[in-house]
């Protein structure tokens, strides 16, 4: 059983707990996830089973989309509705105020990581420090918005959706804004609806998995290439397919049929139109192309 299924995770779930429950009732070891939401937060969770746990560690650069709920006034220990109010302050901000620094928000910027996240400082998560009551220093890193665009705004309350990239907390940029407006923010509700090639309208629930019998969920599946079908096609040689099959070097001579090739690009390998690995481009001393085999997955 090898394949992809987009889960809608729910709120009080963490997405260990979703990994858990697939194994459960698939009775398969091999499930893993793409990338983590908080446990309160709910959306799209693409979750790897079998072959496919391979190819969830190139699914993490995907942009992630989410629809976001904040309210103006008061920080909390969390950056969201369910930690500590650590501080409050009044609200004197108009709508053109909040959007325009919302503006600022868009494209290339810096953002600290909050200590309530699963990053580790010497060792330790850094929830688990948290937890302890201790704050210590964060490096801030560049992350990427595509886009952000406020939907509404009721009194203190602002709906927004947000494009990203990896590594993005959401729950951040609503503390952010809020301190950059001088009333401090928090998070109240948090949505993703979408991760790379994965859409909230084609999920499938906890209701649906309890329900489904293992033959029905197995046509929830997507093919392992499905979320890599923007990386290069490589179509090897009938005769070629046993070296793919062992992990070899995939030379020119090789290739029957390709897209355009570039260095360091990540390629998808086929055989007789079967997805066989993932490789990546290189050049030798002589500027030759050549494909080195990264994942076998068959």
């Amino acid at each position: 059983m090898n394949g992809i299924i987009n889960i809608l995770k729910p709120p009080n779930m963490t997405s260990h707990d979703v990994v858990g429950l697939i194994r459960r009732t698939l009775k398969i070891k091999k499930v893993g996830h793409t990338g983590t939401l908080d446990p309160m937060a709910c959306g799209v969770l693409p979750i790897c089973v079998g072959q496919a746990t391979k190819v969830s560690q190139y699914l993490l650069n995907d942009r992630k989309k989410y629809r976001c709920e904040m309210v103006l006034g008061s920080n909390t220990d969390t950056q969201d509705r369910w930690g500590t109010i650590v501080h409050e302050r009044p609200v004197n901000v108009d709508e053109e105020q909040i959007l325009g620094v919302f503006e600022e928000f868009k494209g290339e910027i810096l953002q600290t990581p909050p200590m309530y996240s699963a990053l580790k400082k010497d060792g330790r998560k850094l929830y688990e420090l948290a937890r302890e009551g201790k704050t210590v220093e964060r490096k801030s890193r560049k992350i990427y918005i595509y886009n952000i665009e406020v939907i509404r705004i009721l009194g203190n309350n602002i709906l927004f959706d947000v494009e990203c990239s990896k590594g993005t907390y959401v729950r951040t940029i609503c503390e952010d804004v809020g301190n950059k407006l001088g009333c401090g923010a928090h998070m109240t509700f948090l949505l993703r609806t979408q991760t790379g090639g994965f859409h909230l309208e084609d999920t499938v629930t906890i209701e649906d998995i309890e329900r489904l019998s293992i033959e029905e969920l197995e046509k929830e599946f997507y093919p392992l290439d499905y979320p890599i079908q923007s990386f290069p096609k490589v179509l090897v040689h009938d005769w070629a397919e046993r070296f793919l099959l062992n992990g070899n070097t995939i030379y020119m001579k090789n290739i029957k049929e390709n897209d355009e090739l570039k260095e360091d690009d990540l390629v998808r390998m086929y055989s007789k139109d079967k997805f066989i690995a993932i490789g990546r481009v290189k050049k030798d001393k002589d500027n030759n192309v050549y494909i080195d085999t990264d994942r076998v997955f068959h």
